[in-house]
């Protein structure tokens, strides 16, 4: 095993809005997955824990106890999720800035496969890896055909992609400083959806490396179900209105010459040549896809999960009428969005300070 000294510096950034409504032993199993990396977190610059008031100090002060390695940072209440993500990258001191979230669970690998990623070449400025929905039972089926992440691709290759997760991704700091996230935009998730596009436009790739894999949380309980569904409508409202205006306002750079650069780059860390694909990768955002590309994204989970784990064929006959649900809430989401284009997350922002 080759030691951490011989990756890049880094620093590991979670936040706890996440946490309001988590209970400790999920957080400490999310925990225990950093813990569990073949690079261990001490390794890292610092892991910052950006706390806006939303996790109990109880809860915080055995977090502390459990994992010293932890340094708890506060913001404002009004800190919400991408300004703390923000915040942990302007006071993170790695080279890379790793953002990990609390609901959820990473493979053992996982850490030094982003890193030794980005010795690939100095023009990789940001590498994602793969998160898929985890569950049990006829809802954790559901969920996993319906929910925001996709299905497992089974690849290897390094490949360019179209989208991004905030819970499994990581930047060099200075390019994302330089480039960051927006956090006031009129959306509840579904920012970095409109940074890919930002970053797209000016000529900057996305790598995927589908070997960097976490598992996520479903919703817990009804009203997070609920409401989780009509608040993914509502974004991808917003997410294509926001789009269409920046690209009204921007034109596009090519990406040829960056992927060029790159291919066939020998990596001083593995010693060998990474295998790159050339070709985007299959798993676009279904937020900008028209009717005809949906339907073959949805085609292409559905075959994906069955072959991930065939155990699924059992339960789906129970998850038929949970999904519907999560698909009907979504089009009632996107559609009470287009209408009262504020309405959705005003509501959901006053019961939460209810």
């Amino acid at each position: 095993m080759r030691g951490a000294n011989q990756l890049p510096t880094f620093s590991i950034v979670l936040e706890t809005e996440n946490l309001a409504n988590a209970d400790l032993d999920g957080l400490v199993n999310s925990l225990a997955s950093l813990v569990n990396q073949d690079v261990s977190p001490t390794a890292a610059n610092e892991v910052l824990l950006i706390d806006s008031g939303d996790a109990p100090p109880e809860l915080l002060g055995q977090l502390c106890d459990r994992y010293p390695w932890i340094k708890i940072h506060p913001a404002p209440p009004s800190t919400g999720y991408y300004k703390a993500k923000m915040l942990g990258a302007s006071l993170a001191t790695g080279e890379i800035v790793v953002y990990a979230d609390s609901d959820c669970m990473y493979e053992s690998h996982w850490l030094r496969t982003i890193l030794e990623t980005f010795t690939v070449s100095e023009q990789i400025q940001v590498v994602a890896g793969e998160t898929t929905t985890r569950g049990q039972g006829p809802y954790g089926t559901a969920m996993a055909l319906t929910y925001i992440f996709p299905q497992y691709s089974g690849k290897t290759e390094l490949t360019q992609t179209s989208q991004y997760f905030l819970n499994n991704v990581a930047f060099r700091r200075e390019f994302l400083l330089q480039n960051p996230i927006p956090a006031e935009l009129p959306l509840y998730r579904g920012n970095c959806v409109v940074h890919v596009e930002n970053l797209k436009r000016n000529g900057y790739a996305i790598w995927l490396n589908p070997t960097a894999r976490a598992t996520h949380a479903p919703p817990d309980g009804l009203s997070h179900f609920f409401w989780r569904f009509l608040l993914i409508g509502h974004d991808y409202y917003w997410q294509q209105r926001l789009i269409e205006e920046g690209g009204q306002k921007s034109g596009v750079r090519s990406q040829k010459s960056e992927a060029l650069a790159i291919t066939n780059y020998q990596s001083p860390i593995t010693n060998h040549r990474l295998p790159i694909s050339n070709s985007p990768s299959p798993d676009r955002d279904p937020t900008m896809a028209g009717f005809g590309e949906k339907l073959k994204v949805g085609c292409d989970r559905f075959s994906r999960l069955f072959q991930n784990n065939p155990r699924h064929a059992l339960y789906f006959p129970f998850a038929i009428p949970i999904m519907l649900a999560s698909v009907l809430l979504i089009y009632a989401g996107y559609w009470i969005t287009r209408l009262k284009p504020d309405y959705l997350l005003k509501t959901y922002d006053q019961i939460l300070d209810a």
